[in-house]
């Protein structure tokens, strides 16, 4: 059973039902043998009734649970610390979909849990006795998560000062955060699609150009000098500069990650990324005396605890992030847009955008979406680890993480399928972006067509 993908479960509601849900939350409660668990949902119009049937499942389990309502998912996981949480989420997904993601003191959980959850529910996971199910009470976590991230992210940066700030919340669950934090950091901040709305009627959940269309005319045309797009649950950002145009995700990254590097104190400062991430954040890090490490899509918590094991206690971690994703170590082990959100706004009130950016090599950059049937992706990868390599045949090759390719000059190419929907996926940063893709996806395309 493939039950957990790159970011928890998630899907159709009419495979991630309420009998789902009741399943997964027994078979938590039986792993964790009575300890408390967080559950808190976002805003689609599925999630009280799946929240309501993994509390059953849960409390039928033998597990107390404590009730949070809608909240971001890193408030919900901050408030997972010491303890258990569960999300009811899809995510950045239609509002067809949905999804539970699981936490353990502050992180996703691993493979290995992971693992442990779907074979439980694979077995079909017992019940506690009729004394032993555990109690339920509310929580109200929310507070305290914004005092949080306001109080940490005043370790970089500069005061907001007035700084006008555009922020389209897409009518998820960062309107309960962004933008009264970095109302409380001093910003004036315009608040776009601010409402929870779980149909997501505004604009689709997943922020891009496109669906940022109204906070990039908004930005362009108004006093805000940057534009900040989230997801439905707040795990996602996206920056607009300040004539409307989105700053690709890997400048952002970049910029954040030289920043804590020269922050950090240690002997070792260390940022984890994945494959499809550029090499510009090699180089800013590379500057500020740090060194990359690399993980694969949807592993940074294990990445994170991977690279501190091997480097030892002179290493430190001081950032972790794949594009649109970035962890916080100094906060927290959750992904967190919001504090991103925060962080990004001090700097920029600190150095402003144009000069945040100069120093970072933004070469041509694409991805491409192919489809493909899931059940399809695993010959197709197979045939890919042969094929691009012998097409590209001066290129250094990585099949930790899919295939990827390392080109003359610093350019590079990775294929992935998806972990989520059925895609294989194509990164590439070139001079000759467009020549290069086409050449890769020329090979895709034959592979899934041999299939």
């Amino acid at each position: 059973m493939d039950l957990f993908g790159t970011a928890g479960i998630r899907g159709p509601v009419t495979e991630v039902t309420p009998s789902l849900a009741l399943t997964v939350g027994r078979a938590v409660a039986a792993r964790l043998d009575g300890e408390m668990v967080v559950i808190a949902r976002d805003g689609r119009e599925t999630g009280q009734t799946l929240a309501s049937a993994a509390e059953a499942g849960l409390t039928s389990g033998g597990s107390p649970v404590r009730r949070a309502g809608q909240l971001p998912t890193p408030a919900l996981a901050c408030a997972s610390e010491g303890r258990h949480g569960m999300m009811i989420t899809a995510s950045h997904n239609p509002p067809a979909d949905n999804g539970i993601k699981l936490f353990a003191d502050g992180s996703e959980y691993d493979s290995t849990a992971e693992a442990e959850i779907t074979q439980l529910v694979e077995e079909g996971p017992p019940q506690a006795g009729a004394m032993e199910w555990g109690d339920v009470e509310r929580l109200d976590p929310l507070e305290a998560y914004r005092e949080r991230v306001a109080t940490y992210s005043r370790g970089i940066g500069a005061e907001l000062d007035g700084l006008t700030v555009a922020v389209d919340c897409g009518s998820g669950m960062a309107g309960l955060a962004t933008p009264q934090i970095l109302t409380t950091l001093g910003g004036d901040v315009q608040a776009l699609n601010a409402n929870i709305d779980g149909q997501f009627t505004a604009r689709e959940s997943k922020p891009t150009a496109e669906s940022l269309t109204d906070l990039r005319r908004f930005v362009a045309t108004g006093p805000a000098k940057l534009g900040i797009g989230h997801d439905g649950d707040a795990d996602r950002i996206v920056i607009v500069d300040g004539d409307g145009e989105v700053v690709h995700e890997d400048t952002i990254l970049a910029i954040i990650a030289e920043r804590y590097v020269e922050a950090s104190t240690a002997a070792d400062p260390v940022v984890v990324t994945t494959p499809n991430a550029s090499g510009r954040i090699d180089e800013r890090v590379d500057a500020a005396g740090g060194r990359v490490e690399r993980v694969r899509l949807g592993a940074l918590h294990e990445g994170i605890a991977a690279a501190q094991q091997a480097g030892g206690p002179e290493t430190r971690i001081v950032f972790a992030a794949e594009p649109w994703k970035h962890i916080h170590p100094g906060l927290g082990g959750w992904i967190d847009a919001v504090a991103s959100a925060a962080v990004f706004t001090r700097l920029v009130a600190a150095d402003g955008l144009p000069a945040l950016r100069e120093p970072v090599s933004e070469r041509p950059y694409r991805k491409v979406s192919i489809e493909c049937p899931d059940e399809a992706k695993g010959g197709v990868m197979e045939t890919l680890r042969e094929r691009l390599p012998e097409t590209f045949p001066d290129a250094g090759v990585d099949t930790d993480h899919g295939v990827r390719l390392e080109l003359a000059d610093g350019e590079w190419t990775l294929v992935r399928p998806s972990g989520t929907e059925p895609y294989v996926r194509i990164y590439a940063e070139s001079d000759t972006v467009d020549q290069l893709v086409d050449s890769v996806s020329e090979v895709v395309k034959k592979a899934i067509e041999e299939e």
